[in-house]
């Protein structure tokens, strides 16, 4: 898996790089990367928050209501963790700061 991902960064440099365009090649390649995998660790977050408000629906269902209100603010928070990733990785597309 390794040897994979080397190669495909080596290849992404060559199909970007132009003269001097390698920082701009790994900056697109690195927010590719690391967009993807705060995506999937929002996924995986998300889905453990509703696996656990549902369970916990199933054994109180008294309580419903403030495990939703309280998953929602959870949900939020997660997001709002991939929407930071997300402006990070525009800032390292659009406003370079290692040009």
């Amino acid at each position: 898996m390794k040897k994979i991902l080397f190669l495909i960064a080596a290849f992404a440099t060559f199909a970007f790089a132009g003269e001097g365009e390698t920082i701009k090649a790994y900056s697109v390649l690195a927010a590719g990367v690391g967009l993807g995998l705060a995506a999937l660790g929002g996924a995986v977050g998300m889905g453990n928050t509703a696996a656990a408000t549902i369970a916990g629906t199933a054994r109180n269902p008294g309580l419903g209501g403030k495990l939703m209100t309280t998953m929602f603010i959870a949900l939020a928070m997660i997001e709002a963790q991939v929407i930071y990733a997300l402006v990070i990785s525009l800032i390292a597309l659009y406003a370079n700061p290692f040009l």
